[in-house]
């Protein structure tokens, strides 16, 4: 019942009917902080909607360094996870857990009688793609016209829009989800607070530019 009332809070606006399916063919799992439940290459065989917490898309490159996509949370679709389900394609993104995270995983099969038989459920991958497709734009205009510092800036911004202006990450953290070096990443966040945009302190910094 628990599930069921989380299910209902963090995605409202389904119809009764589609709760009830979600209820009895949804299974609820739990990650861990810090677990990758999927890599790339993996089979996608279910859509992946996030309950609670935080989860965080990856790319790799060839030689196995990862770049930082988009983060979803409560009450968001894994864009991803639709593509790959809707065409049986495997994963072209690693999903790791930043928090310790619930989802709740639909089966593919369900995915067209749902589209076609539930306008709630219709709207609501609608407004996935157009949501990841907007943080997708947001990244490769991060990547693609700014240099190191602007792109630090960004990232924090981007952080502090979803979790409040006390930055809880590492300089390695943040480092490696830039694809830049911890010497780097640090260089830039004392130059920032010489700029008084951040205050460091000894495990996060405060944000109040």
């Amino acid at each position: 019942m628990i599930q069921q009332n989380t299910i209902r809070q963090v995605l409202p606006g389904f119809e009764p009917e589609l709760y009830t399916e979600m209820f009895r063919y949804g299974q609820v799992t739990t990650q861990a902080a810090g677990t990758t439940f999927i890599n790339i290459g993996d089979p996608i065989k279910s859509v992946i909607l996030v309950l609670e917490g935080i989860v965080k898309l990856y790319q790799q490159d060839n030689e196995g360094n990862k770049f930082f996509m988009y983060s979803i949370q409560g009450g968001q679709a894994c864009a991803i996870s639709l593509v790959s389900d809707y065409h049986e394609e495997l994963s072209s993104v690693m999903a790791l857990a930043y928090t310790d995270t619930m989802t709740l995983t639909i089966p593919l099969e369900l995915m067209d009688k749902w589209l076609m038989q539930y306008k709630s459920w219709h709207y609501f991958i609608l407004r996935s793609y157009r949501d990841r497709y907007d943080d997708l734009l947001q990244t490769v205009n991060e990547i693609a016209f700014r240099n190191m510092d602007e792109r630090l800036e960004f990232y924090i911004r981007r952080y502090v829009k979803q979790f409040g202006n006390q930055v809880k990450l590492t300089h390695q953290e943040i480092s490696n989800d830039l694809n830049s070096s911890r010497e780097v990443i640090s260089r830039l966040l004392k130059k920032m607070e010489k700029n008084g945009w951040i205050i460091i302190h000894r495990s996060y910094f405060d944000w109040v530019k």
